[in-house]
């Protein structure tokens, strides 16, 4: 038997759903040849069948999602003795999507996730951003389950981008990283050229200016925005780093 809900199609920039719905198939029950024009997952709760895309064919069973990219034919068909059950969301994609590589992705744990979209049934207004969200924890899930790893200093990085403006500091970059402080500072200097200390001050100086010179903040504003609780320590840093106090600096700009 088979169960869909109504997706109302907002047409969001990024990922957004356009269907969704389950079924528990008849034996033999097929679908195909035939092509979509967005994306479509299928996660498989039970059961086994037959997918068969661009002359690649998978006998796949529980645990397991088949996708289907748009506008490429496919083909897939429930097993004669244990016809299966599956769950489908389907959505558009930017053209730069690259989350879904494999024609069938191995992924038990997701099977909360997808049980928990059938919530959007009791759902109105929000159906379809439930669904988008839905879909991003699937994405979280496949980034969990890859070999490869983001790197140390990517994620360095990631935390200064991200919270220069607390009061971080190397050696609470390096435990969050879980890497002993020397070893990390060398690190992240053989890979970005500086050491982590003057790249989270160079940072925090470009930000600074940023906010002082095109969009006019104070400069005790600036200050704890870029993470100086002190003023003058601030002050002190800028002059520093640019041979010009703050106020120098943007009284610069305004009289060029």
């Amino acid at each position: 038997m088979q169960h869909s809900e109504t997706v109302i199609n907002k047409g969001y920039v990024g990922i957004n759903p356009m269907q969704f719905g389950y079924e528990s198939c008849e034996k033999g029950h097929s679908y195909g040849p035939a092509l979509r024009t967005h994306w479509l997952l299928h996660f498989i709760a039970s059961g086994k069948g037959y997918f068969k895309i661009e002359g690649r064919e998978y006998s796949i069973s529980a645990g397991n999602v088949f996708v289907i990219p748009p506008f490429v034919e496919t083909y897939y068909e429930a097993d004669l003795e244990e016809p299966w059950e599956y769950i489908w969301v389907g959505f558009t994609a930017p053209q730069d999507f690259d989350f879904l590589h494999n024609d069938v992705i191995f992924l038990p744990g997701a099977a909360r996730i997808f049980e928990e979209m059938k919530k959007c049934g009791t759902m109105t207004v929000g159906r379809t951003e439930f669904l988008c969200s839905k879909i991003w924890q699937f994405f979280a899930e496949i980034l969990e389950k890859k070999e490869e790893k983001i790197g140390y200093t990517e994620k360095a990085l990631n935390i200064i981008h991200s919270e220069y403006m607390s009061d971080i500091s190397i050696q609470i970059i390096a435990d969050r990283i879980g890497l002993e402080r020397t070893y990390f500072s060398n690190l992240f200097k053989k890979e970005i050229g500086i050491s982590p200390k003057k790249y989270l001050l160079k940072y925090r100086m470009e930000q600074a200016a940023d906010f002082i010179r095109n969009r006019g903040y104070t400069v005790s504003v600036t200050a704890l925005s870029v993470g100086y609780n002190d003023v003058y320590i601030f002050s002190k840093m800028f002059k520093r780093y640019y041979g010009t106090s703050p106020l120098a600096f943007r009284n610069g700009k305004e009289n060029a």
